[in-house]
């Protein structure tokens, strides 16, 4: 039962990373609960849930013209917690463009997933960086 909430939490996470990656934004933010958390080492403040991400994107895509070129995720685990509960961690590689130019980040990323209504959705999402 394990290895399959791994390989489920796997292809959940693998979708998220895709969608981010491909600059799918609709369908990267599909891949969380509506009331999912997030903490970015970027932003002075939490986000309690996934609308206060998405204004919060919007607002960069707008001052910036944000734009996922590209994300490489390595390193990836993924520890059951239960039957619906399991936390995703990897190493991530993204490639993103503004007004100021592109730019690539090396970051470590935690994603707890939860098994709601037979699919598996992040519920919270914390991101650092990497140090070399």
């Amino acid at each position: 039962m394990s290895d399959l909430i791994e390989s489920d939490v796997l292809n959940a996470a693998s979708k998220l990373v895709a969608c981010f990656g491909e600059n799918r934004v609709a369908d990267y933010f599909n891949c969380f609960s509506s009331d999912a958390d997030f903490i970015f080492y970027t932003y002075p403040n939490s986000l309690p849930n996934r609308s206060a991400y998405e204004a919060l994107w919007k607002s960069w895509v707008t001052e910036n013209d944000f734009k996922i070129l590209e994300c490489k995720s390595t390193d990836q685990k993924v520890r059951v917690l239960d039957a619906n509960l399991a936390l995703f961690t990897h190493t991530v590689e993204t490639t993103l463009s503004t007004t100021g130019g592109t730019e690539k980040v090396l970051e470590r990323e935690s994603i707890i997933f939860q098994k709601i209504d037979d699919s598996w959705l992040a519920i919270h999402e914390h991101l650092s960086p990497l140090q070399a």
